[in-house]
């Protein structure tokens, strides 16, 4: 009697496992994980180059951003243009942001949460402030990409 309990406790613990994996757990594969940390340093380095072009490359489309009160859409590449995207921030003193933390809180096959928290710097290495975040990377067409930036930072 306990063997097909046993055996029907198991399968409802797989189904619940697999709807989890559907819906959003906390976990998530390696290689997965891999590729989604990839995205970011790729997301960040592009950024700190100043290169548009491929900081872009690393979003999907549409790409939303919610800072300063406000949502802003970018539906596709080559929308914007380097002066204003990069010359503000410059003005500013900045030179160059890192990665504190990248905590992935939420996960399926195609979408994860992740936490972050980012610093920007000026050339000299003083730091100019630190932001918490929350990053949506989507796969979509076989690609992972940043969809969403929640973010504390102006």
């Amino acid at each position: 009697m306990k063997k097909p309990i046993t055996l029907f406790l198991l399968l409802i613990g797989f189904s619940m496992l697999s709807k989890a994996q559907s819906n959003g757990s906390h976990a998530i594969n390696a290689s997965e994980k891999a590729e989604v940390i990839k995205v970011l340093d790729e997301y960040m380095n592009t950024f700190n180059a100043k290169n548009l072009a491929k900081w872009e490359s690393t979003y999907q489309f549409p790409h939303f951003r919610l800072a300063s009160g406000s949502m802003n859409v970018l539906e596709k590449t080559g929308l914007r243009d380097s002066l204003h995207v990069f010359a503000p921030l410059q003005k500013a003193g900045w030179d160059y942001s890192r990665w504190d933390h990248r905590n992935i809180i939420q996960a399926s096959d195609n979408k994860v949460h992740i936490d972050t928290r980012f610093s920007r710097y000026r050339k000299d290495g003083s730091k100019i402030g630190t932001y918490e975040s929350l990053y949506v990377v989507t796969k979509e067409n076989g690609r992972w990409g940043v969809k969403l930036r929640s973010s504390f930072a102006e």
